[in-house]
């Protein structure tokens, strides 16, 4: 597969998932959060799926189409490790639908950066939320979900926020909690 032939699968991967996603974000509430400008592109529909709804950019330097830049209030400028903390104490965890569509041609670069990537995230994820990612996110409470039909397998990740760990054992029933063990 050519490169340019891996970007347009990309890009259709992505917005189908978009797409499958809208109907169960409309029922959330909490802000949209778009993790790379770039050309502005996924912003821009985003807006269209999502009329209406307050949705936050992260990106390094604003290089997007003029007509597909947010506003300056919506927008988290810097590396995006500087940025979310910020988000975080702004926002909290209320977002419904997370995108991110970072990385580089570099796989080890973007295994490394999705080790933080996700924890960082999650800090910002809503209880009930979904996520959705180019690459592999592992946290715990992230329950994967299957792709769409018509996107191939491990092409984009979606993920469903669980409770914390702690609260989802304190609500199991009774019968299903986990003991510590005798000491």
């Amino acid at each position: 597969m050519s490169r340019l032939d891996s970007f347009i699968a990309r890009m259709q991967a992505q917005r189908d998932c978009l797409n499958f996603l809208k109907d169960k974000v409309d029922r959330l509430p909490g802000p949209l959060l778009e993790v790379g400008l770039g050309n502005g592109r996924t912003y821009d529909h985003l807006r269209t799926l999502f009329p209406g709804r307050d949705i936050y950019v992260f990106e390094r330097k604003v290089a997007a189409h003029p007509d597909c830049v947010p506003p300056d209030d919506r927008l988290f400028l810097g590396e995006v490790r500087d940025s979310i903390p910020r988000a975080v104490a702004r926002l909290g965890a209320t977002a419904a639908l997370i995108h991110t569509d970072l990385g580089t041609g570099d796989h080890a670069a973007n295994m490394a950066m999705g080790k933080w990537l996700g924890p960082a995230l999650d800090l910002l994820a809503a209880t009930a939320g979904y996520v959705l990612a180019n690459q592999a996110l592992d946290v715990a409470r992230w329950q994967r979900l299957p792709e769409p039909p018509g996107v191939p397998k491990d092409r984009y990740f979606l993920y469903r926020v669980r409770p914390p760990i702690a609260r989802r054992a304190a609500q199991a029933p009774a019968g299903r909690r986990r003991r510590a063990p005798n000491r």
